[in-house]
């Protein structure tokens, strides 16, 4: 694949030809193999150009000026959208080429993938650990199965407790009540025994 920039070598613009050398400039910097088109003195290149050249990239007046940057046919850009590119780093993405190992550029491809493999990996965590996670799920569920039985059990035990001391104090209660006509028949018997000997003593005056 060659970059093909089209150029006017003949500008009267000292904008343009200095937006040129800023695009050839770059690209030898990266040892980018790319080709010089004039359009100034090739009427072909600049019926090409200006074919070739998306409608919605082009300015109001319908004739796109140089620089222009192809790959092969591929539209690529104009000098803003180069030079967007320049400044993010994303030169060879712009041009449609593979960054060189090394390159800013291929470094900020692999970080951006690894970011995207992590997400993906906490979004789909694996087999065994989702395993482990239900084994840990079930354990935490048969012990806490075991503390409500465990719980079950003792209110059970407090409950044969309670029924076993209302059964004690039941017959102490019947034996009060036994001892209540006996401490009243000894009463009655001592104040029986009070009036005989009263009469007793009223009989001997």
């Amino acid at each position: 694949m060659v970059i093909k920039v089209f150029l006017a070598s003949s500008s009267g613009s000292t904008a343009i030809k200095k937006k040129q050398q800023d695009v050839v400039g770059f690209l030898e910097a990266l040892k980018i193999d790319y080709a010089q088109l004039d359009i100034a003195s090739n009427e072909d290149n600049r019926a090409w150009m200006r074919e070739n050249v998306p409608g919605e990239k082009k300015p109001t007046n319908g004739i796109p000026l140089p620089p222009q940057i192809f790959n092969e046919e591929m539209y690529c850009g104009d000098y803003d959208t180069f030079f967007d590119a320049k400044e993010d780093n994303t030169v060879y993405e712009f041009l449609g080429l593979t960054p060189p190992p090394g390159s800013k550029e291929a470094q900020q491809a692999e970080n951006s993938q690894k970011l995207q493999n992590g997400s993906v990996t906490e979004e789909h965590p694996d087999d065994d650990t989702t395993k482990i996670e239900l084994k840990e799920a079930e354990q935490n569920g048969d012990a806490h199965t075991a503390e409500l039985e465990e719980d079950e059990e003792s209110k059970n035990a407090e409950t044969d407790a309670q029924d076993e001391n209302e059964e004690e104090e039941e017959p102490a209660e019947e034996e009060e009540e036994s001892r209540k006509p006996a401490e009243e028949e000894e009463q009655e018997e001592a104040e029986g025994d009070k009036v005989e000997d009263n009469h007793l003593v009223s009989e001997e005056d």
